[in-house]
């Protein structure tokens, strides 16, 4: 299925709007496991918007190298082991991470106050009398049913189905319509 429903720009307003912003902002697993390769700079904290923990990354490598350079002997190992630790807890951080991400994102879309409708809106009605007119007739055609038996619309023509509207022939009354048509016209030519 095609992702370009993605790209569409809807900021009319509605729930596709809200979808669509939601579908370009939420974080995915797959690409956070990707960003963690990049865990000596902090990628995969950056991508999940966590910046204190990549700025502690980025410390703990900085001073990982640091001190392979500048002091001899496996003194380097003393800021790279909390630092592969903390990589290696952050596989299983992520997964949390992300539903948790992902839930404050569709908390704070959905939760948020609307726009609030027009003073005057009326909803679909323009009046008090088009709602009561409609209800009166829904309130006809229903106790007029019986229960499990189709309405009073359809129930004596074979041509509509239980809503009353015209239903299309089926292929078998298609075909006698044509043979009566067609005997008309043979007799009309005699």
């Amino acid at each position: 299925m095609s992702k370009a429903w993605k790209k569409l720009d809807l900021e009319g307003g509605g729930l596709q709007a809200v979808n669509a912003r939601l579908a370009s902002t939420m974080r995915s697993r797959p690409a956070a496991y990707a960003a963690w390769l990049l865990f000596p700079v902090g990628g995969h904290r950056f991508y999940l918007h966590e910046p204190v923990g990549a700025v502690a990354f980025i410390a703990g490598s900085a001073a990982t190298a640091a001190l392979a350079v500048l002091v001899p002997g496996l003194w380097w190992l003393l800021p790279a082991a909390p630092v592969a630790a903390l990589a290696a807890f952050d596989l299983v951080w992520i997964d949390r991470r992300v539903t948790r991400y992902n839930k404050e994102l569709r908390m704070r879309a959905f939760l948020r106050k609307g726009d609030r409708p027009p003073q005057d809106y009326r909803g679909r009605y323009t009046s008090d009398e088009d709602a009561r007119r409609e209800l009166q007739e829904y309130q006809e055609v229903k106790e007029g049913e019986r229960p499990g038996q189709p309405g009073p619309a359809g129930a004596n023509d074979r041509d509509r189905d239980a809503g009353g509207k015209r239903r299309m022939p089926s292929f078998n009354e298609q075909e006698a319509m044509l043979r009566q048509m067609r005997q008309r016209r043979q007799d009309d030519e005699d």
